[in-house]
């Protein structure tokens, strides 16, 4: 009689959950092991929050458009579903950043590394920092360095190594971009461990910034622009690719509601869903992915109400969702889980004629310091990254409303937030005219808040984990928010389940 098949259950369908199952059944191939696996999503389409839309002749991404190569995951994942040779890089005539100061766009200076310059020169003759805050940032050479490694706050240490200017005027907004939090609370040590590392290697971050740029000539500034990648079809031809290929190998249910997941004491678990959900049928991957292109969706007349029994189970959603769903069979991983907050944003995507935007729009895109008072916290000028996002003639922008420091615009309308988004593209950049389309994407409690102390909470949530043998977290409330951590988060819990 042959051997009972390994039933996994995965619960999230976004990139974290998608990753985690083409592991498990890579592994398991490996291992030569019988593995049945079973991958239920809430909502209607997989993905999560990363979608790419058709509007007209515009390609539009609803939350991240590009990810860095320097985390290997995300490429590494293409080359195995046959997209390598697809990755496109960014525009290198815009590879630059705007930050505004009195209401005005200024260029970052060349060579600036999100806190550190490498070149005195273009930050000596920056028109975003008074003279005082010049000499301030420079004299980081001298300032005595913490030799520890502790955790503390972006603000903490900016302020302490760069002065209060400089991080005011550049580096909140140029991190805030990435992640939408307060720089007061924000884990320097979970976020930027590398500036923590300079300080300790080298004495000095400029220091240290010297060392890097003999060994490496970047050509940009702000965030390393020529490490990101994007794809043709959009951020969703890789989702695509990787569904059609999970598809081919696993049962995949959207529209599946799951209640609870409780360890049963004999090392299995019990995963209480509800409703009929959707089937996900699939078919051979294409590298011309389009959203379910490659399969069908077809009605699941199975009966879902009653507990359905696993060998492990891999929880890839939001760490709240996480704990609703192990607060009674797990209640101590839930409370710390529950301890991880999220914060809210708008992205509102609209597309403009060249002719009706008085600025040049030379760069990738504006940040918005706090101190500014304005109530965006940065453009996106999407179509100077990559080609294929505009016609010829129009540009594609996407706004940021909300974060850590103004979460009661997310609680605007969207005639207000539209609204809102309008006046400030007028006065920021010039923005005339009707747009040919403006919509508003709302991620309600998509990024986690990576808080001082943020490590040692997950180590404890970790450790509370290890007492449910057989269950294991992803998702980017974990060790990173970029689509290579969520990635390497879901592949990471694939080896702990099937090991």
């Amino acid at each position: 009689m042959p051997p009972t098949p390994t039933r996994i259950a995965i619960i999230g369908g976004g990139i974290s959950g998608l990753a985690a199952a083409l592991r498990v059944h890579e592994l398991a191939a490996e291992q030569q092991r019988d593995v049945q696996i079973t991958l239920l999503e809430a909502s209607d389409r997989l993905g999560g929050v990363l979608h790419t839309e058709r509007i007209g002749d515009y390609l539009v991404e609803h939350a991240a458009d590009m990810w860095i190569t320097n985390k290997p995951e995300g490429v590494r994942l293409c080359e195995r579903l046959g997209l390598a040779d697809r990755l496109i890089p960014t525009n290198a005539q815009f590879r630059k950043s705007l930050v505004l100061r009195n209401g005005r766009a200024h260029p970052v200076p060349e060579g600036f590394q999100l806190m550190v310059p490498e070149q005195a020169w273009p930050m000596l003759r920056s028109s975003l920092l008074s003279w005082r805050g010049k000499l301030r940032l420079m004299a980081e050479y001298f300032v005595p360095a913490r030799r520890d490694g502790a955790d503390e706050s972006l603000a903490d240490f900016v302020c302490r190594r760069c002065g209060r200017e400089a991080f005011e005027r550049l580096v909140q907004p140029l991190v805030g971009g990435i992640y939408t939090a307060d720089p007061e609370k924000l884990s320097l040590l979970a976020t930027l461990p590398r500036f923590i590392e300079m300080e300790q290697q080298h004495g000095s971050l400029i220091r240290g910034a010297l060392h890097q740029s003999r060994e490496r000539s970047s050509g940009t500034s702000g965030a390393r622009y020529g490490l990101f990648v994007s794809l043709p079809n959009g951020i969703e031809e890789l989702v695509s690719a990787l569904i059609a290929r999970v598809a081919q190998f696993a049962g995949i249910h959207c529209g599946v509601k799951v209640r609870a997941v409780r360890p049963c004491g004999d090392g299995r678990f019990d995963v209480q869903r509800d409703g009929v959900g959707s089937l996900f049928q699939g078919g051979p991957p294409s590298s011309e992915a389009k959203p379910f292109s490659t399969g069908r969706l077809e009605k699941d007349s199975r009966p879902l109400s009653a507990p359905d029994q696993f060998d492990a189970v891999i929880l890839a959603v939001p760490s709240y969702v996480a704990a609703s769903l192990l607060t009674e069979g797990c209640p101590t991983l839930a409370a710390e889980l529950n301890r991880i907050e999220y914060a809210s944003t708008v992205v509102v995507a609209s597309g403009h004629k060249l002719a009706d935007i008085e600025h040049p729009l030379a760069a990738f895109g504006l940040v918005v310091p706090h101190i500014e008072r304005r109530q965006v916290l940065a453009v996106s000028f999407t179509s100077r990254k990559f080609p294929g996002r505009a016609p010829d003639g129009r540009v594609l922008l996407r706004t940021f409303v909300g974060g850590a420091l103004q979460p009661e615009l997310c609680e605007l309308d969207d005639a207000a937030i539209l609204d809102l988004v309008s006046r400030e593209l007028r006065d920021l950049l010039g923005v005339r005219g009707e747009p040919d389309f403006a919509v508003p994407y709302r991620h309600t409690r998509a990024m986690p808040q990576y808080h001082v102390g943020h490590l040692e909470l997950v180590a404890q949530i970790r450790a509370a984990a290890a007492k449910c043998p057989g269950l294991a977290l992803a998702g980017n409330f974990l060790t990173g928010v970029g689509i290579p951590d969520s990635i390497a988060s879901g592949e990471a819990a694939a080896a702990q389940v099937m090991s």
